[in-house]
């Protein structure tokens, strides 16, 4: 029995009830008809659906969100945020100011600054500045806001992306996507409400707890979907299993379920319940979904996709997809921009243009294709990574090739639709890049203002466990006025 299940029975068990309660046959009577009605309540909330849509807290802006997670922390002083000074002093050694007291997870000694070999440019009515090595982004600069003030307490990749996604840099607190489908459920009831696709190079660091449920019931956690092979693992029958066979298996298991938890009340088991139900429906629902093939050949054009392949295009696509069917939110991983340039193909002047190539038509063809879809406004698509760049070059073990170590001081997002300000630039930072001078965001702001427009009070979203109410934002946070329109 794991710490959640001891914690349930504790409080609610008719033993520990009585135990607690006192004694004598008038308390013991009062107390056995209190503790009925706690598990006719039970008995009710079995039957509930966990994701079934509940309202906001106030009118929503927004219905669903995708995020586009770039693992590995893109490299903002080469994409979003030009600084003629860094080039000025290319290569010269970092003032010592700037190093005092800091810690940087590889550079060592007096670092060389490091200017950027990429040239930037406006784009659009809105004048965004944007690098060369994102001719897309650059078509929808007036769609986006772009975020250039962003900063993290985290400099290593696993704990900051943990932080980034679950506002805490430890395993074990429920993800943002998680909290989104716990406060307002699902409008799809034959898909999960959270779903997480995943590109590039592997995994994030942070693993699947950047989109586990936590303490929350895990009914709430993310669910995998495959580009390749079975979209969900066991998601088809095995041979000689007929659908009326796997119908009457469920319904046994339900029974067997139901029993368990008029018992206990654990809501684990209402989980397992729910699951079960929409692993069943999902055999029905996901192939159609997945089969991106049957897009027009325009579509296919714009997002560069390619039926049947593993890609960060084909999960933008898939992304559409799986929010026109009203699933809450959809997270996107691509991995592979920590460019620290301990090799010719890990550095800033061939790395990141590839990983450029990989992302950038895709992300400007889903905001395209929401926006010609009249989806753009009630749907949030966030672009970004962990943290950010160093202004300097690492030169880890006197490699030749030019990268940069992690940042967390300053760095870039971007995001669009579900009443973001269209063209907007927020914040900025110092002539080297390395620290935030103006309109300073903090993660927790990121997730209050994200919550916000999708109508929740991120004080007011809140879960009990171990005694005490906890939220995404944890103590912290404030809606970013300026970002929203």
């Amino acid at each position: 029995m794991n710490e959640i299940e001891r914690e349930i029975l504790k409080q609610i068990t008719r033993r520990t009830f009585f135990k607690q309660v006192g004694y004598g046959i008038g308390g013991m009577a009062l107390s056995s008809m209190l503790v009925e009605s706690l598990f006719a309540a039970g008995r009710q909330q079995g039957r509930d659906d966990p994701l079934a849509p509940r309202a906001p807290h106030f009118p929503a802006k927004a219905k669903s969100v995708i995020y586009l997670f770039m693992a590995g922390a893109p490299s903002q002083l080469d994409l979003f945020d030009p600084k003629p000074t860094l080039n000025k002093f290319d290569h010269q050694p970092c003032p010592e100011e700037l190093l005092k007291g800091e810690r940087f997870a590889f550079i060592k000694g007096t670092p060389k600054l490091l200017g950027s070999p990429f040239e930037f440019h406006r784009a659009g009515q809105s004048g965004q500045w944007v690098s060369t090595l994102l001719p897309h982004f650059a078509e929808i600069a007036d769609e986006v806001a772009v975020i250039r003030s962003m900063s993290t307490s985290q400099f290593n990749h696993a704990p900051a992306q943990l932080f980034m996604n679950t506002g805490f840099q430890l395993p074990g607190r429920p993800s943002m996507g998680s909290w989104l489908t716990y406060g307002l459920g699902s409008e799809n009831k034959d898909l999960p409400g959270f779903v997480v696709l995943i590109s590039g190079m592997s995994n994030p660091d942070g693993g699947k707890s950047c989109w586990g449920s936590g303490f929350l019931p895990s009914v709430y956690q993310g669910v995998e979907f495959r580009s390749q092979g079975d979209p969900v693992l066991y998601v088809s029958d095995p041979d000689g299993v007929t659908r009326e066979i796997r119908r009457d298996t469920l319904d046994a298991l339900r029974d067997l379920n139901q029993i368990q938890y008029d018992r206990s009340l654990d809501p684990e088991v209402e989980t397992r319940i729910a699951q079960y139900e929409l692993a069943y429906r999902m055999q029905s629902s996901v192939p159609d979904l997945m089969d991106i093939s049957k897009e027009p050949k325009e579509i296919h054009e714009m997002y560069g996709t390619e039926p049947g392949k593993k890609s960060f295009g084909n999960n933008c696509l898939l992304a559409r997809r799986l929010v026109e069917r009203g699933v809450r939110f959809v997270q996107l991983y691509h991995r592979g921009w920590d460019n620290h340039g301990d090799s010719e193909a890990n550095d800033i002047k061939h790395g990141l243009p590839e990983m450029c190539r990989q992302t950038d038509q895709a992300a400007a063809a889903l905001i395209k294709d929401l926006k010609q879809r009249g989806m753009l406004d009630e749907t949030i698509v966030v672009w970004g990574g962990e943290f950010g760049r160093t202004p300097m070059n690492e030169g880890k073990g006197g490699s030749p090739f030019p990268g940069r170590d992690h940042h967390p001081h300053a760095f870039t997002m971007w995001a669009a639709g579900g009443g973001i300000k269209k063209g907007l630039s927020l914040g900025a930072t110092d002539e080297l890049g390395y620290n935030v001078v103006a309109d300073p965001v903090d993660i927790h702001d990121l997730h209050a203002t994200l919550l916000h427009q999708m109508g929740l009070d991120h004080t007011r979203l809140t879960y009990k466990h171990q005694g005490r109410n906890f939220r995404l934002t944890d103590v912290y946070g404030n809606v970013i006025d300026k970002l929203i329109a």
